[in-house]
């Protein structure tokens, strides 16, 4: 165990850095922060560099987990403030490596598919609901939000550790689920779409959920063994992405 005290030690630089996209990528590994973060990381195994916490919250985690003193960084208030990502930290922080498999293979199950998703709660809140709803697991397209950024991470409240959660082009997973023999549901608005509550459940599929302004990309669609919507019965527009996304999920649960 060692203990920091400067924000300007070069160790809490680096490690600052992986708040931005850019340096999180080039060094292959991401920051989570929070007793339930952290608990559900140590809980699932996870590989990780550095356990960061105040002296309070370090006493706080060792009851609640078995600790690699060898991994824990003491630091002070003034440090966990500096590497917070959130207005009220709770003083306790884990560098996990990016652990993305380099090859792909969906032979079954049921999967959930963003299309571009940009907003971090949604994206979130859908992996989080795949998770409670008993999924395989879900695929983000590269253009999506980037599934190590801190608020996705807060949203997914531990689910990452729990199904399968990957980033890849989005053809390239929908052609090895159609190689799979894993019917494709887009959610779309269009008049030739299936009503929800008219699809029968399968077995196993790969739903696909679009963009929060553009919906699903006509290159998705096309891919599509079958086009769905959610009836809209009052006076707004749409849905938003995650609460959509829960309701098709829990039906095809």
């Amino acid at each position: 165990m060692i203990e920091i005290n400067s924000v300007k030690n070069a160790k809490i630089k680096e490690i600052k850095k992986l708040l931005q996209k850019k340096y999180r990528h080039e060094a292959n590994k991401y920051l989570i922060e929070g007793f339930h973060l952290v608990q559900e990381a140590l809980q699932g195994h996870q590989q990780y560099d550095y356990l960061l916490a105040t002296e309070k919250a370090y006493e706080r985690l060792l009851e609640l987990a078995n600790l690699d003193d060898r991994k824990v960084i003491i630091i002070n208030d003034v440090i966990a403030e500096h590497l917070s990502a959130t207005k009220n930290s709770q003083d306790v922080f884990m560098v996990l490596n990016i652990n993305q498999p380099k090859s792909f293979s969906f032979e079954y199950g049921k999967w959930v598919v963003l299309d571009n998703l940009t907003d971090p709660g949604n994206v979130g809140t859908i992996i989080r609901t795949a998770d409670a709803a008993g999924f395989d697991g879900v695929v983000l397209s590269k253009e999506s939000v980037d599934l190590y950024n801190p608020k996705v991470q807060r949203s997914m409240q531990g689910s990452q550790f729990h199904i399968q959660v990957i980033q890849m082009p989005i053809l390239e997973a929908l052609t090895n689920f159609k190689a799979h023999g894993l019917p494709i549901y887009a959610s779309v608005l269009d008049k030739t779409a299936k009503q929800l509550a008219n699809c029968a459940p399968v077995p196993q599929l790969a739903l696909v959920i679009g963009n929060e302004a553009h919906g699903v990309s006509p290159e998705v669609v096309a891919l599509a063994d079958k086009k769905i919507y959610i009836p809209i019965k009052g006076q707004a527009e749409s849905l938003n992405a995650a609460v959509a996304a829960g309701i098709m999920i829990y039906h095809f649960s």
